[in-house]
């Protein structure tokens, strides 16, 4: 067996703990913005690749989801959950797990935790887009919806776009408590409100990430003030809504994919002809994304299969780069590639069976 080939079925993994400290290592904030630096690289490359909405099986308390990409070079998909009463069983509401394979031999090349790095890409994926959509000179954002996402939208917003200041609103105030209580050893600026429509009042952004599976309206178009960049994050599948849809209609709608938007976003609320634009149009500069001061974006965000391949990849060149990388025997390594019944030591195996039958014939 050559040594290319032994060196392909080496699987790297990356563990929870594995993953969770390189980014201690690495700096939470440092992790953000490498993140995002390779989001935006590859969704300058949007047309290399075949894309497709994520397949999803959902019950009546969760949904559980593939999501699949991939270029000439590299596969990868993620495995996820949303089950928003986890927490009666102290899991997270969000789990996840990753694959990155060789498109040339489908060889996985890396296996990987995705729950703390999903958090990570969907922070820098809101980042990226308010950099492109926002206005700015922002100060302040309100966060509505203050769970396990919470802090790193606010880390990706202070660190990549000068946010100061965090408006902190959720129906469960002791997951106020804790984000005020994290931001506060992190040296950011934040306020509780009672409502969200007090929370929103006079902030450059609102970023809306709750997680009830629910048509909900979160933010209504009352509340909306000119100028406002709208980043809805916890819209993620049927029958489940931040924004009123007449919040839609305060100004473009920016989306990840399209066709997958369209059935799990916000907009699912509205017809079919309703105009919206694909981010990486605006990232390579085909389409303009905000035109004025006074005028109000929407990021209609949902998760897309590419974030997590850009993520991936970054993880995988982080651990390498720091010298963290595990190996995993996922693939047997076979002498014959066309005898996989020898990797189970053939000779013994049937000696064992013959055994067997011996003994049940005494």
């Amino acid at each position: 067996m050559s040594a290319t080939t032994a060196k392909r079925l080496n699987t790297q993994y990356l563990s929870a703990e594995r993953v969770a400290e390189i980014v201690r290592r690495k700096g939470l904030a440092n992790c953000i913005a490498g993140v995002a630096s390779y989001i935006r690289q590859d969704f300058l490359r949007w047309n290399d690749f075949d894309k497709c909405a994520r397949v999803a099986s959902h019950s009546d308390v969760g949904v559980i989801e593939l999501m699949p990409v991939s270029d000439a070079r590299s596969y990868a998909f993620k495995y996820v959950n949303g089950h928003p009463s986890n927490h009666r069983f102290n899991l997270p509401t969000v789990m996840a797990f990753g694959v990155l394979a060789d498109v040339e031999t489908g060889t996985p090349d890396l296996v990987s935790e995705l729950t703390l790095t999903t958090a990570i890409r969907t922070a820098a994926m809101s980042a990226v887009a308010a950099r492109a959509l926002a206005r700015e000179d922002v100060r302040s954002m309100a966060l509505i919806g203050n769970g396990a996402q919470s802090e790193f939208q606010a880390l990706a917003f202070h660190h990549l776009l000068g946010v100061e200041v965090f408006h902190l609103f959720d129906v469960d105030r002791s997951a106020t408590r804790k984000l005020a209580a994290n931001l506060e050893r992190m040296g950011l600026a934040w306020r509780a409100f009672d409502s969200v429509r007090e929370a929103v009042r006079g902030c450059d952004i609102v970023t809306t990430v709750t997680a009830d599976k629910t048509n909900a309206t979160i933010l209504t178009a009352d509340m909306i003030e000119p100028g406002m960049h709208i980043n809805a994050v916890g819209g993620d599948c049927p029958g489940k809504t931040e924004l009123h849809a007449d919040v839609l209609k305060r100004g473009p709608v920016f989306c990840e994919f399209e066709p997958q938007s369209r059935i799990e976003g916000d907009m699912q609320q509205m017809p079919a002809d309703f105009p919206v634009t694909e981010l990486w149009q605006v990232l390579a500069g085909r389409i303009e994304g905000r035109t004025s001061a006074a005028q109000v974006t929407i990021f209609d965000s949902v998760g897309f299969a590419l974030e997590d391949y850009s993520a991936l990849r970054y993880m995988r060149d982080l651990a390498l780069e720091l010298g963290m990388a595990e190996r995993l025997s996922l693939i047997p390594t076979l002498e014959d590639p066309k005898n996989l019944f020898g990797f189970i030591d053939a000779d013994a195996f049937v000696d064992a069976a013959l055994g067997r039958l011996k003994a049940e014939a005494l």
